[in-house]
């Protein structure tokens, strides 16, 4: 579904709220030329308390943490884009939405250099389905191990979510779905399991669960730290640090992504050679369920998680 037919029309940028069409920036904003900017994803969900953004000050402190190797100034504390991003989705009716937020350097000159470029910061939130389709949910994907490679932390910072970095994650998803699969895995300079192009990975084996750590070029998912939490809670041994070479892939009991867009995706199949039995698995399902039971309030614990709207 495009966003014009979605019923959102109104962005909160740089301090006030602007209608849909009016968020603009000029074709030489440096952010468009040079990859200049950091956002983040979250979702607020629908419960029985009202829509609640799932765990959205852990977000924030991505999002300010993220600007700190580029030098950037959000200019726009916690508290104004909380405000800003609660009252967005109160306008706009949304009982659940996909919420982002975004700081970019602007337009002023284009040397690489983005000292004399403000820095404009904005706030979208709009309808979104489950990332990878519903069935996903429940039948699991297909995937593949991409070609192109995840840049290593030495080149650029890989805990900073960066929006010139997805090129990465675009290039390995385009040749994924080109070879009629759901989705990618990369792996890192060494050769080693890292992400999905979008998506933290877990691989189950044995009844424990390893997910890469995060000297493995990966994102320090928030989703993934949620599903860490949950599986240790549910009794669950996590190895949360863990290096998985590609072959491990082939010979997991199961597999699964996280992430804010995908939540808890099960993998049924990598580079044609079945997962387990080729279905969602029982740890999955068991996560899965826990997961879906918190974000969706259907408990009365981890309150804290939440920020009602």
């Amino acid at each position: 579904m495009g966003f014009d037919e979605m019923d959102v029309d109104t962005i909160w940028m740089d301090g006030e709220f602007r209608d849909w069409e009016d968020a603009q920036v000029h074709v030489l904003t440096h952010a468009l030329h040079y990859g200049s900017g950091i956002f983040e994803g979250a979702r607020c969900y629908e419960t029985e308390d009202g829509p609640a953004i799932f765990r959205w000050p852990e977000h924030l402190d991505r999002f300010y943490n993220s600007a700190k190797p580029y030098e950037m100034d959000i200019g726009h504390s916690r508290e104004e884009l909380t405000e800003a991003t609660v009252e967005l989705i109160r306008r706009q009716d949304l009982a659940s939405c996909y919420i982002r937020p975004v700081a970019f350097y602007g337009y002023n000159s284009l040397g690489v250099s983005p000292s004399d470029c403000p820095t404009r910061v904005a706030v979208a939130v709009w309808p979104w389905g489950t990332y990878l389709g519903e069935e996903a949910l429940e039948e699991g994907i297909d995937v593949m191990v991409s070609s192109w490679r995840k840049h290593a932390s030495s080149q650029i910072p890989t805990n900073a979510k960066t929006t010139g970095l997805y090129v990465n994650s675009m290039l390995a998803g385009e040749e994924a779905r080109r070879h009629g699969y759901a989705e990618a895995i990369v792996l890192n300079k060494e050769g080693n399991v890292a992400e999905g192009p979008g998506e933290n990975i877990f691989l189950v084996r044995d009844g424990e669960i390893y997910t890469p750590g995060l000297a493995e070029s990966i994102l320090d998912g928030i989703t993934r730290d949620t599903v860490i939490t949950l599986a240790r809670e549910l009794g669950y041994t996590v190895h949360d640090g863990a290096t998985i070479s590609r072959g491990e892939l082939h010979t997991a009991d199961e597999l699964f992504f996280t992430g804010s867009a995908a939540e808890v995706t099960p993998i049924k199949r990598v580079d044609n050679v079945e997962i387990g039995d080729g279905s969602r698995g029982p740890v999955t399902e068991a996560i899965q369920t826990r997961f879906f039971d918190v974000v969706e309030r259907r408990t009365d614990d981890h309150e804290e998680w939440f920020t009602v709207v």
